[in-house]
């Protein structure tokens, strides 16, 4: 049997890793490098590259250069939203009928799946290249927060690259299995994880080779992306203060801005202050316009000030949701590599009390757990057990647009629950199913999963019948609803795999085009 092989699939930076003889190891890309840039560059000729090559041409060749693109996959968006996305990235999007957001490279059209499957690919050769064998298999991370839809996105950008996806984990979970499987010692964690694209914090147990998810929350709409783009926005503003040049439609410049936004943050996290320095910005009437200005940290701090602040709502929420205190925690663990910035750190010692732990390596942790799941599937790792939660609430809608949640969010699973409706009319034949995912009270506000309906309801006055209404949910998060007249014994179901954004057609296309 092949190697399982376990990947960190990041905004910023993806990571790939294995058991080899017992122990997981991260696997270095053909540059020598552990991490590979998240970012997939085209030629006009379509050539592809992924990672530092593709980052080497994203000033030059901004347009068709990639990168980000974890945040768009299995994401609904409104047209208001995509336009505001065009106004922020230098490559185009296109909005396709669904109301996804795909590239454009070329005069072709690409699904985010697409795209990630690129560095899929990238990663799944580099193991290949390293154990001198195909791999067909992986373990594949994604945010704790992620919903169905999207965790589905991440499995088909897996099948596009060619491997089968043997589990979808989350990177909490990920990062305390690294943690738990090189310290063996009971303990209650709370990892930390804030990366280049989202936030995630997730209460943990582990107790003799048992890891047990408490509670998990977080925020995909925050992370290193969003630092840079304040960064970026002041820095622009300051240019056009000082040469009176607006570069905000200027790709190149604008790409060159952005590149020197995340070097001073990551630079900051070990300085107190850093120069940015970039000759031959713009040009105007009066000539070439050179920028230069001295960085300090504490302008960082007061321009990222709201977004730390961000961070203290999922984990106020993810405490109460384990009834614990902040006390109760015996280690936290940093994850992402926004948790390098001093800020980010000292928001967590106010929040938790205490210190976090640095033991583990924030770039290569969750790879790392991804590798031991992949070891737990395949036989090699015997002792350890996992026991994770839906991130989110799963239910139906119920009589004017109310959300009946049937498993609650941070329910350990696998798990079956059931629970009992009715009609709200006379003489009721059918009732719709509609199976949500969400903690909105509206379920118009929530994910649509799927529907179904129940019929051959026996005339009866409104509120008679008695429908049971089951969820049935596995470690993979495959969802089974079966719903139930308890009179007749009448009967219907779905299994609701998750809508990625791609149909059947496109996703045959896509494994198509990219084999």
């Amino acid at each position: 049997m092949g190697k399982v092989i376990g990947i960190d699939l990041g905004t910023t930076n993806s990571c790939v890793a294995v058991i080899d003889g017992g122990d997981p190891v991260v696997i270095p890309n053909s540059e020598g490098s552990r991490t590979t840039p998240s970012m997939v560059g085209f030629t006009d000729g379509d050539e592809r590259f992924v990672g530092l090559q593709a980052k080497r041409q994203g000033i030059i060749n901004a347009e068709r250069t990639i990168y980000g693109i974890k945040r768009l996959m299995g994401r609904k968006y409104r047209s208001d939203e995509i336009a505001r996305l065009k106004e922020l990235l230098p490559y185009r999007l296109v909005e396709n009928v669904n109301g996804d957001a795909w590239v454009t490279i070329n005069g072709k059209n690409y699904s985010p799946q697409e795209i990630s499957a690129q560095i899929l690919r990238k990663m799944k050769s580099t193991a290949e290249d390293f154990f001198g064998e195909e791999i067909l298999e992986a373990v594949i991370t994604v945010p704790a927060y992620f919903d169905d839809a999207q965790r589905q996105a991440t499995k088909d950008a897996g099948r596009i690259a060619g491997l089968t996806v043997r589990r979808i984990i989350n990177e909490p979970t990920a990062a305390a299995l690294a943690y738990g499987y090189q310290n063996r010692k009971d303990a209650r964690v709370a990892v930390f994880d804030l990366g280049g694209g989202t936030f995630d914090i997730s209460i943990l147990e582990l107790h003799d080779g048992v890891f047990e998810v408490i509670s998990t929350s977080g925020d995909n709409d925050l992370g290193g992306d969003d630092f840079d783009r304040v960064i970026l926005e002041h820095l622009i503003k300051r240019f056009e203060e000082e040469s009176g040049v607006d570069v905000s439609e200027d790709k190149m410049a604008l790409q060159r801005l952005r590149e020197a936004a995340e070097s001073a943050k990551c630079e900051l996290s070990t300085l107190s202050e850093t120069n940015i320095n970039l000759p031959f910005l713009a040009v105007d009437d009066s000539g070439p316009q050179h920028f230069s200005m001295n960085f300090q940290r504490s302008l960082l701090n007061d321009l990222c000030y709201d977004l730390i602040e961000r961070l203290e709502v999922p984990c106020r929420q993810a405490l109460d949701d384990a009834g614990l205190n902040a006390a109760d925690i015996d280690e936290v663990i940093l994850v992402g590599g926004m948790t390098r910035m001093p800020a980010v750190q000292e928001r967590v010692v106010e929040l938790f009390g205490k210190t976090p732990n640095k033991g583990v390596n924030p770039d290569e942790v969750v790879a790392i757990g991804a590798a031991i799941q992949s070891g737990i599937i395949d036989g090699e790792i015997k002792e350890v057990v996992l026991l994770d939660v839906t991130p989110m609430s799963l239910g139906i809608r119920v009589e004017n647009d109310g959300f009946s949640a049937i498993i609650p969010k941070n329910t350990s699973i696998p798990t079956r629950v059931s629970k009992t409706f009715t009609t709200t009319r006379d003489n009721q034949e059918l009732v719709t199913v509609a199976v949500h995912q969400g903690e909105q009270r509206k379920a118009s506000r929530n994910r649509l999963l799927g529907l179904f309906n129940l019929t051959g309801l026996p005339s009866s006055p409104a509120g008679v019948p008695r429908i049971e209404v089951s969820f049935d949910i596995d470690t993979d998060g495959i969802v089974n609803v079966t719903a139930v007249d308890t009179r007749t014994g009448q009967s219907q179901s779905i299994e609701v795999t998750g809508h990625s954004g791609l149909s059947d057609e496109e996703l045959e296309r896509a494994v198509s085009r990219n084999a």
